[in-house]
């Protein structure tokens, strides 16, 4: 899952970066400096929220037996992929009107005072980070807990949006940021359908869903889980060379679904 994670921490990063460069950017160009620091507060508390969250999931599907871990991380990786697709729909539809959103309600926060200013800049970034540490959680269970892989993607992917998030302020460089959410978005679509194809997995190794051993195909003599494009292909889309026909169908039904949907013509 290293490139899905990237992309998470990505996008993810970037919708953070961008929200904390607008209220920054807005404080600096209206000559109230003195309320930045802030903004840094809040963003500080949500960012340490956000890890607290991973941290709480993790060590609460470590206490747990077999057959509950698989249902946390089943139900986990399930709530994982609403808010990627609520995230992407929500960038899709208030992408040109954010700026203009969060000026407002910084406007509004700097006439009543610090802490009303801390909690805007704290619920702007708060909703990314804690998408991020669910998703996150649910690409460590995927990947089996013992690899750092996921880790480092969401750290790669997130490198990077501050990056080019710094870029972006400075002027150095201009995005197409509408194309920018659009191409991810749809590469989110078929990473989310590999999170939610293993997840109903999960559920049908706990027991709550049936048809474990009910295969749709099994190509794992082709592509073994071992080899450099059977590891790319589940780094990349989850792809598991046994699939069971209940993934097969929540898999191809969540694309068949949501893509049309997301690149349906804007009104």
């Amino acid at each position: 899952m290293l490139f899905g994670n990237a992309l998470i921490g990505l996008r993810e990063g970037l919708e953070a970066v961008l929200v904390v460069s607008i209220l920054v950017a807005f404080l600096v160009r209206t000559d109230r400096r003195r309320a930045l620091a802030h903004v840094w507060l809040g963003v500080a508390v949500a960012v340490a929220l956000s890890v607290a969250l991973g941290a709480v999931l993790t060590y609460t599907a470590a206490t747990l037996s077999f057959e509950a871990q698989e249902a946390f991380g089943g139900i986990a990786s399930i709530i994982a992929v609403t808010f990627v697709t609520g995230m992407i729909f929500w960038m899709r539809r208030a992408g040109r009107t954010l700026a203009a959103q969060l000026r407002g309600q910084l406007d509004e926060a700097l006439q009543l005072g610090p802490v009303a200013v801390a909690t805007v800049a704290f619920l702007s970034v708060a909703r990314e980070g804690m998408e991020t540490a669910v998703f996150f959680f649910s690409s460590v269970q995927s990947a089996g807990g013992g690899t750092v892989l996921p880790l480092v993607g969401f750290l790669i992917g997130i490198a990077i949006s501050i990056l080019l998030g710094w870029l972006l302020y400075a002027g150095a460089i201009k995005v197409n940021l509408s194309k920018f959410f659009t191409v991810t978005g749809v590469l989110l679509v078929f990473v989310a359908a590999g999170v939610f194809a293993y997840g109903v997995h999960d559920l049908q190794e706990a027991g709550i869903l049936p048809g474990l051993n009910t295969l749709a195909f099994d190509v794992s003599n082709i592509i073994p889980p071992t080899s450099w494009y059977g590891a790319l292909l589940k780094g990349i889309f989850n792809f598991s060379p046994q699939t069971t026909v209940v993934e097969a169908v929540v898999w191809v039904g969540y694309v068949a679904i949501v893509l049309p949907l997301f690149l349906r013509p804007h009104r």
